[in-house]
């Protein structure tokens, strides 16, 4: 017996059908790609796959719908755009600002709007970024690892091995480039990840600790009033939201 649902099932009858499909991954993901990366060519991509009729259906009611489909976008502009280097408070609050607009809107006209001029926000933000900081290519892989490694250790053995350049080297230039040495950064976008996680989700104090690979809870405490001046039970008593949609 098949383990997918029987609403599935037909849901994908339907489709072939009426010769209809979902974007495939690879379309969708190209649009977040170029916002990412602050390239104009985001706003025509982004308007294109938005406008498609392949988008999905989340709801019999057409601006409902649409709705939802700004509310999927802007849940994935978010997280791009910190990839790519955001401040993630500003993303967030930008995203929740989008969200509320969104809501808003009487017409589906107006959400598809805002939905253009939401990307170009963050398309110019992004190629504004890009100018400002301008990195080398090993510093840049560094910036990447980091991020998808924030739940273990990491050393500037294991980085320079990762950029295949020497460790002492690396070191030297992610200074000069970066302007905080490479454990300075690490320590400080954990500390941004550990902030997000308090504000956005619903895992434990000890949890956020042990996925960003401190050695103990008091550690990340530690390490967190240092540079935030709340512990994280105060950080998640002030800030938590429980209402925001874009989750971690």
């Amino acid at each position: 017996m098949s383990t997918i649902p029987k609403q599935i099932v037909y849901t994908q009858f339907l489709q072939r059908e009426n010769y209809t499909r979902h974007h495939r991954y690879d379309e969708e993901m190209l649009q977040y790609e170029y916002i990412k990366n602050g390239d104009a060519r985001g706003n025509e991509a982004a308007e294109k796959m938005f406008a498609s009729e392949a988008t999905g259906k989340l709801s019999d009611d057409p601006l409902r719908n649409i709705k939802y489909l700004f509310v999927c976008s802007m849940t994935l502009v978010t997280r791009f755009v910190i990839e790519g280097g955001m401040e993630a408070e500003t993303a967030y609050n930008a995203s929740d600002l989008y969200i509320q607009n969104a809501d808003k809107c009487k017409t589906i006209d107006e959400v598809q709007t805002l939905h253009k001029n939401m990307i170009a926000f963050f398309i110019n933000h992004m190629n504004k970024m890009s100018k400002e900081n301008v990195f080398s290519k090993p510093i840049i892989t560094c910036h990447d690892y980091i991020y998808e490694h924030l739940h273990s250790t990491i050393t500037i053995d294991e980085l320079a091995n990762h950029v295949g350049l020497n460790s002492s080297y690396l070191s030297t230039l992610f200074k000069k480039e970066v302007g905080i040495s490479a454990s300075e950064y690490i320590r400080r976008k954990r500390i941004e990840a550990g902030e997000n996680m308090l504000k956005y989700s619903n895992f434990s104090l000890s949890e956020i600790s042990e996925y960003l690979a401190f050695s103990s809870y008091s550690h990340f405490a530690g390490i967190f009033r240092k540079y935030t001046h709340f512990s994280p039970k105060e950080y998640r008593k002030k800030f938590y939201r429980t209402t925001n949609i874009v989750t971690k």
